[in-house]
């Protein structure tokens, strides 16, 4: 009895200094979590900005001109615009106005630290999840929200990443105290990720490549069940009758089947971008290919069936050997001179969400290897809101949309050019970030030293 008392003094003396070290540790870990950017208050005023070269993207490049803006929309854009009483006057001479750049696909706000489960919040149990809502997992106090923000990333369309079919997207503006308040669209779309089509090498032998090819038809036929199953619920639902039950997962397909959001397909191989084509054409949906690595090999069938392409590989290695080094560099080219309806993403891994604020270099990638610079642009804009279904409140600077737009010293796709004051909705935002807080740190620590002068 004796010995069982000193065990278990020893365990809970054992427990309580694991608990000291933890508590520092769990602290740590939230400050590193946890932005300290004060969302901005509601435009109570007009704005207007004047000296500038803007960049409408919907109506070309407009040098020396003037754009105004109220309660979070765009009143004028052009030379001598109307004067509005108790605007503030933004002197941006010498500097350039860009819409705010749109993410079109990422786990931005919901991952943290990937090695951290706790703050991994875009994996959900199980392989069909229709009803799982990216926007209400969303956390506006991401330290990676700020760092993309100073970039001119202003809008990101956060995604939920597993299984086989994992949720609704929303696309969030990157600013707000709440879920509720940086959602500017939910749902944009259901994603699916498609299942591989590879083939097996002959060296692994008929086993194995019957066991893939039962896997792959498995995943195929539980999506058809989904859908069926969906089609049925709908038309119990619309019967009203004293049987029906509400049921989640069904709820979550309602969108899809009426029409009203597209499903987001991943898929980057042929035979799988050609395999997601022709179940949705059997199934009558609406779809966007998202990756699309190998959509370059299959212009043609895009065009006809009309899919606009996600594209997230332009900072990638080659499909396949014998391919050249620059093919993912010049196949937004490849999209563009095809007539593919198409813009520009980051890689959609979790691996690379604290890289979003990357966006412009992507699309400054493309125009080296041969997109138009204006087309390299409204790939991250225009083209992106058109696809997302939000082009008529951003995406361009024109009257009537949002005033979701940034100031820079030079172009954006430049990677010298710095983003000095960005406005989301109106609202001014802070552009402080981690990294120039460790820029300023480490600054001034050789100012001191003598090292910087």
């Amino acid at each position: 009895m004796e010995s069982s008392r000193r065990e278990i003094c020893r365990s809970s003396a054992m427990s309580g200094e694991i608990m000291k070290l933890m508590l520092p540790l769990s602290f740590f870990v939230s400050l590193l979590v946890s932005s300290d950017q004060i969302p901005a208050p509601h435009q109570d005023h007009p704005i207007l900005i004047k000296g500038a070269t803007i960049h409408t993207v919907s109506d070309g490049i407009l040098k020396n001109a003037e754009i105004l803006f109220n309660d979070g929309k765009i009143v004028s854009v052009g030379h001598n615009v109307s004067l509005m009483y108790g605007m503030e006057k933004i002197d941006a001479t010498g500097k350039h106005i860009f819409p705010g750049l749109i993410s079109a696909g990422s786990t931005l706000g919901l991952q943290e630290i990937g090695a951290v489960r706790a703050t991994r919040d875009y994996a959900e149990v199980g392989r069909i999840n229709p009803n799982v809502r990216a926007n209400v997992s969303y956390n506006p106090d991401s330290e990676l929200i700020p760092i993309s923000r100073s970039n001119g990333i202003l809008l990101a369309l956060s995604v939920p990443r597993s299984g086989l079919v994992s949720g609704m997207s929303s696309l969030m503006m990157l600013d707000g105290w709440t879920w509720e308040e940086a959602t500017l669209k939910h749902p944009v779309g259901l994603h699916i990720f498609w299942p591989s089509m590879k083939v097996p090498k002959a060296e692994k032998g008929k086993k194995k490549e019957k066991a893939e090819t039962d896997s792959r038809l498995k995943s195929i036929q539980n999506i058809d069940d989904l859908i069926q199953e969906s089609r049925a619920y709908l038309k119990l639902k619309e019967t009203e009758s004293a049987s029906f039950k509400h049921d989640l997962r069904f709820e979550g397909m309602l969108p899809v089947l009426t029409g009203d959001i597209p499903v987001f397909i991943h898929a980057n191989e042929v035979r799988q971008i050609e395999a997601a084509i022709y179940w949705a054409q059997r199934q009558d949906l609406k779809i966007v290919l998202v990756g699309g690595k190998d959509s370059w090999r299959v212009t043609d069938l895009l065009i006809k069936k009309g899919i606009p392409v996600i594209y997230t590989q332009t900072h990638s290695t080659p499909m396949r050997r014998f391919e050249r080094y620059d093919q993912p560099f010049k196949t937004p080219y490849q999209l563009y001179s095809a007539g593919v309806k198409f813009c520009i993403s980051n890689s959609e891994s979790s691996f690379q969400t604290p890289h979003i604020r990357n966006l412009p270099y992507h699309a400054a990638k493309a125009s080296s290897y041969g997109l138009p610079w204006d087309e390299a642009l409204r790939s991250i804009t225009l083209s992106t809101a058109e696809i997302l279904g939000v082009a008529d409140q951003v995406g361009s600077l024109e009257i009537g949309k949002d005033a979701t737009l940034f100031i820079s010293n030079g172009d954006i796709l430049d990677i010298r050019s710095e983003v000095n004051i960005a406005f989301i909705q109106g609202r001014r935002v802070d552009l402080s970030d981690r990294h120039k807080m460790l820029f300023s740190k480490y600054q001034k620590k050789y100012q001191q030293k003598g090292i910087l002068k």
